[in-house]
């Protein structure tokens, strides 16, 4: 079997695994939904606030706690928006460029989810306390119909991640804290997408992928506490993952029916970004506290994705580093009642030129509304709306099936991310203990 069609169906299989994340509430394909209370403010100043709710941005934040802390939260995204065909050819060996063909407009191909998360801190003494978070940073499902214009990028796909960041954190003094904490990571997915044959009157072929790994990164942060101001500074390290999956190819007719196989073992390395976080909360009176965060992505390193043996090869991303920026306040109505707004800007590490049917994301503005009751001096309960949304963005990635071989079949991509939002609804508990 030539390496060159290895190559194409496991090159093709493994770029879509880690593609498509985005556009339900992130930048690239992190989720950020982990915390109700930080929902709620648009998640400004989460690296400057106490407690377990906020270990999943800096550990430096249940340094000094006075009793145990536990939170749990839940997070429902529900996204809307189309990705559309404005003129997408396909070129088959021999032949001129011709329409790609099928549905030119696919509505909602991103499903709606469900995203929990959980933390836990318990003090050792009166300055030092360890903790736990349980997150699903990147998590997703997409659901492309077969004849779909993007059919040859995406099909159908799952990730789901487990994030377990065991921490600890340390009260240096009464005014600095510091913190730091491992980042366990497992990843499983499965994906397809269709393969055209030679001839436009034959039906698609396809492929599929099974994938899963374990690998790890670190946070580490600091917490600056004053009479009326904190101010947290974190960094999350880039992870580099690797997964080993089973591939699939089948339905590929005539000469490329040598193209069919399945193969155990396949294996992909590629990188999800570091995050360096600043968060700042001010007490501007007895009752509002406003809060303001700025994270630096490093998608950069998310610059190709290498495949290993059999294969061998590295497929280009050419992501970019990006930012986001979050103001919002948190005011205490009374003592059991607090409410909180908030409003966040986050720029797509995508490049125009770069983009393809399973990354089509783009700029965004995340408006949010919340709010928390104390129930009693040791339960919170916190409820969250967001909305967010996104810029219009071309699609325009080029692509080729079979490359490097006679049946090399390039797909001039031309289409349109459209009228894409998204609602995210939160809910979750604080308890002390």
């Amino acid at each position: 079997m030539s390496p060159f069609k290895i190559s194409l169906a496991a090159g093709t299989a493994l770029l879509s695994l880690v593609g498509f994340a985005q556009a339900a509430n992130a930048q690239a394909f992190y989720l950020q939904e982990q915390s109700a209370r930080g929902a709620g403010r648009a998640f400004s100043g989460e690296a400057a606030d106490t407690g377990s709710a906020s270990i999943w941005w800096n550990p430096a934040s249940i340094g000094g706690i006075d009793s145990g802390d536990a939170t749990i939260g839940v997070s429902a995204i529900l996204p809307s928006g189309e990705v559309a065909d404005n003129g997408t050819l396909i070129v088959r060996p021999g032949g001129t460029p011709a329409p790609v063909g099928g549905n030119g407009v696919t509505r909602n191909p991103i499903n709606n989810g469900v995203l929990p998360s959980g933390a836990i801190a318990v003090p050792l003494n009166d300055r030092i306390a360890l903790g736990l978070s349980i997150t699903s940073p990147f998590s997703f499902t997409t659901d492309y119909p077969a004849d779909s214009w993007a059919r040859y990028s995406a099909d159908k796909t799952k990730l789901r991640t487990i994030d377990i960041q065991p921490s600890v954190g340390v009260a240096v003094t009464d005014w600095l804290r510091v913190g730091a904490g491992l980042n366990v990571e497992y990843t499983d997915a499965s994906l397809s997408n269709a393969l055209p044959n030679l001839a436009a009157a034959l039906p698609d072929g396809s492929q599929q992928l099974k994938g899963d790994g374990w690998d790890f990164g670190w946070t580490a942060g600091v917490q600056l506490h004053a009479s009326r101001f904190t101010l947290g500074l974190s960094y999350k390290s880039a992870i580099e993952h690797t997964l080993r999956g089973d591939l699939t190819v089948s339905g590929l007719l005539g000469p490329l029916a040598t193209s069919n196989m399945a193969l155990s073992g396949v294996q992909a390395k590629f990188y999800t970004p570091s995050q360096a976080i600043a968060g700042l909360r001010f007490g501007a009176t007895d009752k509002l506290t406003l809060n303001a965060q700025v994270i630096r992505y490093g998608w950069d390193k998310f610059d190709a994705i290498r495949i290993g043996a059999p294969v061998n090869q590295a497929i280009p991303e050419n992501y970019r580093t990006s930012w986001s920026y979050a103001g919002g306040l948190d005011y205490a109505v009374s003592p059991k009642v607090t409410l909180r707004a908030g409003v966040q800007r986050a720029i797509t590490p995508t490049q125009d030129g770069e983009r393809d049917a399973r990354v089509p994301d783009s700029n965004r503005w995340n408006f949010g509304l919340g709010g928390s009751l104390n129930a009693s001096k040791k339960l919170s309960f916190d409820l969250a709306a967001n909305y967010v949304s996104f810029a219009d963005a071309t699609i325009d990635r080029v692509t080729a099936a079979y490359v490097g071989t006679a049946a090399q079949t390039p797909i001039l991509t031309k289409g349109e991310l459209r009228d894409a939002h998204a609602v995210v609804l939160s809910a979750g508990a604080r308890l002390k203990f």
